[in-house]
């Protein structure tokens, strides 16, 4: 799963998989660049199952348990679970990267220097994890039901201290959920043996008291850079474990007694004499000295690791760089590609490849085709609606009346208007002056003329014509 020889990297579906930056008991963890669609890319940590348990049924599933038991827990003090991958026998867990280093680094960076982690710093690193263990404890399923999460690995190795002076929880490889679905044997311990409580040792019954012994021992190591249960055989260990037999700051450091209370109230053998919760462990610690700001332990951390924390970047750098790179040499190459396409084709009859004109004069052959066509599709346009207008015109522009006829010299006295049935069209008379239309009634009455108007005018003395009302 490491990356080849020549450098590069091992594609897993959406990730690619780069150098180990860190390894432990079960897993190693690898540098990551997840790949997504649209140029999307980040980089993550790739936890890596080691073959060995990748082939036992037992550990794959308390791996896969890992997944989904991390996923239900989010707090700014947990390394977030981003995907679980399992495929062709290779189990990966996928992370947020943190730009940081783990503490138990950190101490023996410090304890090589010749100086102690300042108090500040130690308080707010364990208090800052036992916020992230207490979310890890208050985790709920979808029904609001508590999971009984244990992470029952708490250690130095598994708290995570970053750059931005924020400390977080991983690895819940070995926690215990009461829904999981694998189930630890009897007898078979889990987790690190010198910061495991009485009850773990005993393969009891554990529960959240179980992390808050192991922050116990976290804490001393972290402020005396020593071990609570010193000596080289398990034997001796082990047993002074399961009596109870703790150590606490000030036999090392005599001016770390403040933290003699809190360490033996935490690491007792007695499981309900311990804090009840993580919470009340970290409120007691910064009840007795106010914690270090995250721009103290982000310095902090940066004179202690940080050259391998600029070594890290950089190689991150080079990773997404050469991702870039890469990224642009298949755009390239797909660019060439439909170039050499359109600079040549392939005729059907023959298949011989018969070079087109030169770029920029198919490009003015392509301009000129558009123009024409675009010409051609006004003229279309203009025909059309030119007809459309002259039928709408047609359409609503009125017939003119025929003009009245008009005579001359004759004055016609009408009678007041009346309302006729029909309009008798208008005689055309030379010489007579028509005030207005002739209207002829065309009701029953109109053939009931009287006899005498055979000549329905009277010429007066002055010789103007005057018809007869009667005879109208």
């Amino acid at each position: 799963m490491q990356a080849s020889p020549d450098g590069t990297p091992k594609q897993v579906g959406r990730y690619a998989i780069y150098e180990p930056i860190a390894t432990g008991g079960m897993a190693t963890v690898h540098l990551g660049r997840l790949v997504g669609p649209a140029s999307f890319a980040r980089t993550v940590a790739i936890k890596r199952l080691h073959p060995q348990f990748a082939r036992d049924p037992e550990f794959v599933s308390m791996f896969l348990d890992e997944a989904r038991v991390a996923a239900r827990i989010q707090h700014p003090n947990v390394v977030p679970t981003i995907d679980v991958i399992a495929t062709d026998g290779e189990l990966l867990l996928v992370m947020e990267y943190v730009r940081g280093e783990a503490l138990s680094r950190l101490v023996r960076g410090a304890a090589k220097t010749g100086t102690l982690v300042p108090s500040k710093i130690v308080v707010s690193i364990i208090t800052s994890a036992l916020h992230g263990l207490h979310a890890a404890h208050e985790a709920k399923d979808d029904a609001g039901r508590s999971l009984g999460i244990v992470h029952r690995d708490v250690s130095p190795q598994n708290i995570l201290v970053g750059m931005d002076g924020v400390s977080r929880v991983l690895d819940f490889g070995v926690a215990k959920a009461e829904d999981r679905v694998q189930i630890t044997k009897d007898n078979k311990l889990k987790g690190k043996l010198l910061y495991m409580s009485p009850e773990q040792l005993e393969s009891g019954e554990v529960d959240r008291r179980t992390d808050i012994y192991a922050m116990a021992v976290v804490l001393f190591e972290a402020l005396t850079q020593q071990r609570m249960f010193p000596g080289d055989r398990e034997g001796a260990q082990l047993l002074r474990i399961s009596q109870g037999d703790i150590r606490v700051p000030s036999a090392v450091v005599p001016e770390l007694a403040m933290f003699d209370a809190i360490v033996r109230k935490a690491a007792a053998k007695n499981p309900d004499e311990r804090f009840a919760t993580a919470r009340e462990f970290a409120r007691a610690l910064e009840a007795i000295i106010q914690p270090a700001s995250t721009s103290d332990v982000g310095e902090w951390v940066e004179n202690l690791a940080g050259a391998t924390i600029i070594e890290r970047t950089k190689r991150i750098a080079e990773i997404e760089s050469a991702a870039r790179l890469d990224r642009d040499a298949v755009r390239n190459s797909l660019t060439e590609e439909l170039e050499r396409s359109q600079r040549s084709s392939v005729e059907p009859s023959s298949g011989i490849a018969i070079s087109q004109k030169p770029k920029s004069a198919s490009r003015w052959w392509l301009v000129a085709f558009v123009v024409l066509l675009a010409l051609l599709s006004s003229t279309i346009a203009f025909v059309f609606w030119s007809r459309d207008k002259n039928k709408s015109v047609a359409a609503v522009t009125p017939i003119s009346p025929p003009p009245p006829a008009t005579v001359t010299q004759i004055i016609i006295a009408q009678p007041a208007p009346t309302t006729f049935d029909t309009v008798a069209p208008e005689p055309s008379v030379s010489g007579v002056l028509l005030a207005q239309p002739v209207h002829v009634r065309t009701s029953a009455s109109a053939s009931a003329k009287k006899k005498d108007c055979e000549q329905p005018y009277v010429i007066d003395s002055s010789g103007h014509m005057h018809f007869r009302k009667e005879c109208l």
